[in-house]
């Protein structure tokens, strides 16, 4: 993998320096809840056996792991900009399948793959750092074989009230503090929370969704909508006109 390339990329930089923590803070911040919102993505995705699966922002490879669980006969193509968060889930598959997911260093914006190529794609807590979200969004559709699923994902907008406000406090004093003493990187959980406020609402993102192209889009909230699983397809006609 070319190292340069998260050197010269902000958004790369920041997680190439909590990853060595990311998978223990994503646990503990999340009280364990981020296994089993994961779990609840895989288990709605549609792969054909022998099929193929981009999950992109990988990261350190949780939902591709959670996906060749699921569907052990499938390959996956774990995508990230982040060379150390690749390094980091690469070290976890198990040798026996080492060959069924293979890490590839890459722009969400402009993906090494051909046409109609891919059955399904996932983005878990990614989608956020991609901008615009338009081009990747294109990118997906391009590379999604007709009828291929898109499955995002993503926390909630941080701007609406959950738990009486608790989690809105959990979003501007507790994630920054706690990522700032574990990974001692003041910036990257200040980002978070920002981001994960400055999000759509799930209205918004489908819109988003439907503006660029797919269908048959649908979302579910969970943990009381702290995340959403949205749901969306490359239309089987490759008339995407409305």
């Amino acid at each position: 993998m070319d190292k340069r390339h998260g050197e010269s990329n902000p958004i790369a930089s920041l997680f190439n320096s909590i990853a060595r923590w990311y998978d223990f803070l994503n646990h503990f911040l999340s009280v364990g809840q981020d296994v089993y919102w994961r779990k609840r993505q895989v288990r709605g995705l549609r792969v054909p056996p022998g099929g193929l699966v981009l999950d992109l922002a990988a990261g350190t490879m949780d939902v591709s792991l959670e996906i060749l669980r699921r569907y052990p006969d499938v390959k996956i193509l774990a995508v990230d900009v982040s060379p150390s968060m690749l390094i980091h889930g690469r070290h976890k598959i198990p040798a026996h399948q080492a060959t069924s997911i293979a890490p590839v260093l890459s722009d969400g914006r402009k993906l090494p793959l051909p046409d109609a190529s891919v059955d399904s794609v996932t983005i878990s807590f990614g989608i956020r750092n991609i901008t615009p979200r338009s081009k990747a969004y294109a990118e997906i559709l391009r590379i999604l074989k007709p009828g291929g699923k898109l499955s995002i994902l993503e926390f909630g907008t941080g701007r609406e009230k959950i738990w009486g406000g608790l989690y809105n406090l959990y979003l501007d004093r507790i994630l920054p503090l706690v990522g700032r003493i574990v990974s001692r990187d003041p910036g990257a959980y200040r980002y978070l929370a920002e981001t994960i406020k400055a999000f759509p609402d799930a209205r918004s993102l489908t819109r988003e969704l439907a503006e660029a192209g797919f269908g048959r889009i649908m979302y579910q909230p969970l943990s009381s909508g702290i995340v959403y699983l949205h749901t969306a397809e490359k239309p089987a006609s490759e008339d995407r006109s409305r």
